[in-house]
């Protein structure tokens, strides 16, 4: 087994730490070149070791517990989560998948793991985004609400920030157990408004902004609240808005609060969009890193049961050669999905990131695409960097689907003090009513971005037909 010609490749070309145990000594019987790195150990000396030696925290009746299942045959792998201390002191959170092998003259045990460090701080990054969040949320003047529309009609309010005490009179707790109630505070004369506005925004999906009159019973007392909201459906929940309403009873108070919401609503946005952006590159390490393994090892388990196969039984022969086939179509997934959550080329740079994207435009749509850039490099923030090539994708998303156009072209250029990115097709053109249609979420959300990094995007007519997206963002200090 261990002279295996695919062994040292794989073993040795993985980025995740491999280490083979002998199962009665549990020492290292092979550790790949990632385990060494991390460690800071020789081959020769992780070969005196065990895995208790480098996770200090493990004992060996625990580490027995965990392998017995998968000698005796009760459990294809196990999964175990430990800290690793390096040569020089230092530690590190690792995660591994542990198999059993097994063999007539010496079976053993392959772990397969990786440094989780980077999950770690991603979660604790996550915790402080929420307290930040819940921060920016109980300092926003007015009420903040999730309102729940039912497809049979009933209502509810998943969430009320504390503010709704204060504005309306009644506690959160009361209001989200009947929420009819708040039907109840708007004056008979203002509730018809009230229904049609939100019929017409579920029923259009757009923005819901109200304006009315509401009894506040407990201090006798009439005040006008603004209802700011935004509709997204929910499948097979209904519709929800999530939004703000604000007390505009003076003319004054009605023009800050309402510059106020908005910037905070932009700044909300963008920090939602910043989440989205490391959640979906920490899935892709995921998908790449713990499912990549985990093929990568059966795919090693293939070739050795090909390699017993008795002579002369094709049926298992197709068998296996189906399953491997298998295994290489499941890799090639992986690797695209991984590529649709946060395409790896980024990792290069904007410049290299936006001359593959254009290719593979060009591939997929069959419409020439020509890129150019005045310089072989331009070192953007991380932010900056995948927000560009995501209002690059939307944009050449939008020409394939909308454009019939026959040629595109992509200038990416360099100033002291901003970055430029300009696509230009030769179709049919954009409408100005069409850039203001409700449901224009495309190019709403490229100008959101633009405008989250100080930038700003244009949508505008070519000078020879066709529509010229133009953005411009300012370089970080």
């Amino acid at each position: 087994m261990m002279q295996a010609e695919w062994l040292p490749i794989v073993m040795q070309g993985s980025f995740s730490e491999i280490y083979v145990v002998d199962c009665d000594s549990l020492r290292f019987v092979e550790t790949n070149q990632a385990a060494r790195k991390n460690l800071q150990y020789s081959a020769a000396e992780l070969s005196a070791m065990t895995p208790i030696g480098i996770a200090q925290s493990l004992s060996r009746e625990v580490l027995e517990n965990i392998l017995f299942p998968l000698r005796c045959g009760r459990s294809h792998r196990a999964a175990l989560e430990t800290v690793h201390t390096r040569k020089d002191g230092s530690s590190y959170p690792i995660e591994f998948r542990l198999f059993y092998c097994p063999s007539d003259t010496a079976p053993v045990y392959i772990a397969i793991g990786n440094d989780i460090s980077a999950r770690h701080a991603s979660a604790k990054a996550l915790r402080i985004s929420e307290a930040r969040f819940r921060a920016i949320v109980s300092n926003t003047p007015g009420l903040f609400f999730q309102f729940l529309k039912k497809p049979d009609g009933s209502t509810s309010f998943p969430y009320l920030s504390e503010g709704c005490r204060a504005l309306l009179g009644v506690t959160a707790e009361r209001l989200r157990a009947d929420s009819a109630q708040f039907l109840e505070l708007i004056v008979p004369e203002d509730r018809s408004s009230y229904l049609e506005s939100m019929a017409t925004s579920a029923s259009e999906m757009k923005e819901l902004n109200w304006e009315g009159r509401i009894w506040v019973e407990k201090w006798k007392d009439i005040k006008w609240i603004n209802l700011r909201s935004t509709p997204r459906a929910l499948p097979g929940e209904g519709v929800q808005w999530e939004g703000i309403m604000t007390n505009i009873t003076q003319s004054k108070l009605e023009e800050a609060e309402i510059k106020r919401s908005r910037e905070q609503l932009a700044e909300l946005s963008a920090h939602i969009e910043r989440v989205k952006e490391k959640e979906r590159t920490r899935i892709a390490r995921e998908i790449h890193d713990d499912l990549g393994g985990n093929l990568t090892a059966i795919k090693m388990a293939l070739a050795l049961v090909k390699k017993r196969l008795p002579a002369g039984d094709p049926t298992l022969a197709d068998k296996t050669d189906y399953v491997d086939a298998l295994v290489d179509r499941t890799i090639e997934a992986i690797h695209r999905i991984s590529v649709d959550l946060r395409p790896s080329i980024l990792d290069f740079g904007i410049v290299a990131a936006v001359d593959w994207q254009a290719k593979e435009f060009e591939k997929q749509f069959g419409i020439p695409c020509r890129f150019s850039s005045n310089k072989k490099e331009i070192d953007l923030h991380p932010d900056q960097a995948t927000a560009l090539f995501r209002i690059f994708q939307e944009a050449l998303t939008n020409i394939g689907k909308h454009a019939r156009a026959s040629q595109v072209t992509v200038r990416l250029a360099r100033t002291n003090r901003n970055v430029r990115l300009a696509i230009t097709d030769n179709g049919c053109g954009i409408a100005t009513k069409d850039r203001l249609k409700p449901k224009s979420f495309g190019i709403r959300g490229m100008v959101e971005r633009a405008n989250a990094l100080g930038g700003n995007l244009s949508v505008s007519n070519a000078p020879e037909g066709g529509t010229e997206v133009a953005l411009k963002i300012p370089l970080s200090e």
